[in-house]
């Protein structure tokens, strides 16, 4: 029996099965197991699943911000270019990141961050909005929107690609050549709209985020505060 555990192992461990049992087959009592202890020994640190998960979520952010953020901008002062490049490197590492665990879109969603170690990237963030103009509302909308579409993007390609450690694998339910097969003869755009949508995930993913970036500098130069300056 393990002589001793902490947040930090059960949590490591946790983010381990993860990749073996998803999100849903990841119990307290098969993460005791794991580590040779009681499952009420996992109570001293967590009171039920969710405060795990809400750890866990934290601890995919407390990774992405330690790999992404120094390396991130190509500056000596880690800034990017411009807030564009900004969003879609950043967007673009978290999307990597989740991609990495069974189900990590769906670990991190709706979770809530069980420290402040989030706050210095998201200040980094925003930073390249105010810097070109946008207020603080329109800089956190901005990054919000972008940050929701790729955690619900990651959810959407995990339930195609549901194995990371063999992300070429494709779950039977969509099978692109059955879904056309079953559609096409009555809704033939819907049945040929399954290749851009299921297809070539990370291509759709980089679409997408060029059309949000458009969309917020659009919005961002049309705003009626805008206007005149």
């Amino acid at each position: 029996m393990a002589s001793r555990i902490d947040r930090d192992l059960v949590v490591a461990t946790a983010l381990r099965l993860l990749n073996e049992d998803g999100l849903d087959g990841l119990r307290l009592r098969r993460i005791a197991k794991e580590l040779d202890v009681q499952a009420p020994a996992l109570y001293w640190h967590f009171k039920n699943k969710q405060e795990l998960l809400d750890e866990m979520a934290t601890e995919i952010f407390r990774r992405l911000f330690r790999s992404a953020v120094p390396a991130g901008g190509p500056g000596p002062d880690g800034r990017w270019p411009s807030w564009q490049e900004m969003l879609l490197h950043s967007c673009a590492a978290l999307r990597r990141e989740l991609l990495t665990y069974r189900d990590g879109g769906k670990a991190v969603a709706g979770t809530r961050m069980t420290d402040d170690s989030f706050a210095a990237p998201m200040e980094l963030f925003l930073s390249h909005f105010t810097a070109v103009g946008f207020t603080l509302e329109e800089a956190a909308r901005a990054w919000w929107t972008a940050y929701n579409y790729t955690i619900g993007l990651v959810i959407e390609e995990q339930s195609v690609h549901p194995d990371p450690a063999h992300p070429e694998a494709r779950d039977p339910a969509y099978d692109l050549d059955a879904r056309e097969r079953r559609l096409g003869g009555t809704y033939p755009l819907a049945a040929h709209a399954g290749r851009t949508l299921f297809g070539g995930t990370e291509e759709a993913f980089e679409a997408g985020l060029r059309i949000i970036v458009a969309g917020i500098a659009a919005e961002y130069a049309n705003h009626p505060t805008r206007k005149g300056r």
